[in-house]
């Protein structure tokens, strides 16, 4: 399905979508539909030549500069690694210019990723939506109240925050600095919930349950929604073993994943976190904490 388009309205910004994968193709989406014009977008793989003809119908496939130099607002959408180095070598060509926008969408990142933008005049910005996409018009609906995370000098923020109320998202203001700190949250508190997820789901197909998901479902959704609404310290809604001091439980559980060493290590990792969050919480006592450290085979 291709998004509609919306005709530019005064005051709308020209722009430029530098990697049309699936963040940066739904992002220029979302601007059109919002009234920005977009006149250019850049892609080198099948995929991302697919979706500018898709999400971006009509739009211009152009090079990298070309964007640039046609765009009053750039968006890159590159990866991370990438986007210090791309942004230098078109200062080098000459291709920034005063009193541009360029913004990256980099969770980790802060402005001076743009430095040698920033020098020739550019106005730097950072907007990482905190949400997955599809690359495709499904994106458009997700977005809307999702959080995204605006960092921008003092004097421009309003209009980071104005680019994301128009995508349909929610801007919340991350400190330059405070960057690195937040994404690592993001992934700890997303990615690596999945990674244990899909381990707890192995484990129990190896113990025999036909489906894993159906079983984990209910109590995961419940753990998490628990934690959530009990955050930022989300004591009271720890449960298990460990939070019981129950040592000899959590013995048993490292001698069943003696030989899954992944899970051990995983199982390990987090057991001494919810032990270290309920002592220090009150929830369990030294004593218990010391019997539950000597289970999990640590000093």
């Amino acid at each position: 399905m291709t998004p509609p388009t919306s005709t530019p309205k005064p005051g709308r910004l020209n722009v430029g979508v530098v990697g049309a994968g699936k963040v940066g193709a739904s992002l220029g989406a979302a601007l059109r539909l919002a009234g920005h014009l977009v006149v250019g977008a850049s892609g080198v793989s099948d995929a991302s030549l697919t979706r500018i003809d898709t999400m971006l119908a009509g739009v211009r496939r152009m090079d990298v500069e070309e964007v640039v130099r046609r765009s009053e607002l750039v968006f890159l959408a590159v990866p991370d690694d990438a986007i210090t180095e791309l942004v230098e070598g078109l200062a080098a060509v000459g291709a920034w210019r005063g009193g541009q926008l360029v913004a990256h969408c980099s969770g980790r990142l802060g402005l001076d990723a743009l430095d040698a933008a920033s020098r020739a005049g550019a106005v730097a910005l950072a907007i990482h939506p905190a949400m997955t996409f599809t690359g495709t018009s499904l994106d458009l609906d997700r977005m809307v109240g999702a959080s995204f995370a605006v960092t921008a000098p003092a004097a421009f923020l309003p209009i980071a925050q104005a680019l994301v109320v128009e995508m349909g998202g929610e801007p919340i203001v991350v400190g330059d600095a405070a960057r690195p700190l937040y994404h690592a949250a993001l992934v700890h508190g997303a990615n690596h919930v999945v990674a244990l997820v899909s381990q707890a789901a192995a484990l129990l197909a190896d113990a025999g349950v036909e489906d894993p998901g159906r079983l984990l479902g209910p109590l995961v959704h419940a753990s998490v929604d628990g934690a959530l609404a009990d955050a930022p310290g989300a004591v009271s809604t720890l449960t298990g073993p460990v939070v019981r001091g129950d040592a000899g439980t959590v013995a048993s559980h490292v001698a069943a994943l003696a030989s899954r060493p992944e899970a051990a290590h995983a199982y390990r990792a987090m057991a001494r976190t919810t032990a270290d969050i309920a002592l220090s919480s009150g929830r369990i006592g030294p004593a218990d904490y010391a019997a539950v450290i000597a289970a999990l085979g640590e000093n």
